[in-house]
């Protein structure tokens, strides 16, 4: 098979199976930006709490003064 003869009707297709590779694949993708955002966002809440505790206890020690 030459390129002039690849068929990409042919290859979505991929013999009857396309739903459940396509699908699969979809998911996977789908679990790689998950792992991939899911610490980005839980390191920005993360850093946002440390600073709320900072200065709360920035305020308790100005107000024992």
């Amino acid at each position: 098979m030459n390129g002039s003869e690849f068929n990409w009707s042919e290859f979505f297709h991929m013999g009857g199976y396309a739903v459940f590779v396509w699908t699969s694949y979809g998911l996977a993708l789908l679990m790689v930006v998950v792992n991939i955002v899911s610490p980005i966002i839980e390191r920005k809440r993360v850093i946002a709490r440390v600073k709320r505790a900072i200065k709360r206890e920035a305020l308790r020690e100005q107000n024992k003064s």
